[in-house]
Formats: C-alpha cells, sequence, structure tokens
C-alpha cells in the first residue's frame, strides 16, 4: 500500500504526519484505528493524521501541540513523500 507523509523534526520533537481520506478524521475511533494501525511503520513518534476538505482545508487529528504547530504553516511547508508499506 502506497500513502503519502512526511517525517518532520520540529523543536526537538520527531513525528509523523500522514494523509488520510476526510472519513477518517471525521471519527474519533477511526482516526484511533488507523493511527495504531501506522504505529508499527513509524515507531516510537507521534502519528498525526491529516485530511482536506472539499476546499483544500486541511484538518488534523492527534497530538495537540503537534497539531497547532501544523496549523500555522502551508502545507507546501511539509516535505511529503510517498510510502510503501506492507
Amino acid at each position: 500500500m502506497k500513502i503519502q507523509g512526511a517525517v518532520i523534526i520540529e523543536q526537538g520533537v520527531t513525528f509523523a504526519i500522514i494523509v488520510v481520506n476526510r472519513t477518517v478524521t471525521n471519527y474519533t475511533s477511526r482516526a484511533i484505528q488507523v493511527r495504531n494501525y501506522l504505529t508499527q511503520f513509524f515507531p516510537n513518534m507521534p502519528i498525526i493524521l491529516m485530511s482536506q476538505d472539499s476546499n483544500g482545508t486541511p484538518h488534523y487529528y492527534g497530538r495537540k501541540d503537534i497539531v497547532k504547530f501544523l496549523q500555522s504553516i502551508r502545507l507546501d511547508q511539509i516535505p511529503w513523500k510517498e510510502y510503501h508499506i506492507y
């Protein structure tokens, strides 16, 4: 499976941000399920899920301090890449 995401180090914190469908970030139980699954591919780091609404506005799910940071930057500032996970 291919996913879009980034691993970022900011203020000494390494975290992963992963692009998901809006239906994932709309429902807490689904978001928790997806984050738990992704921990095997991004061990020992907080995982933030990001989706976009129909206007392209990003919506984040995860650790509040990291979400606040991400809300302060533009999407094109994130070093996105494609990950192949199995």
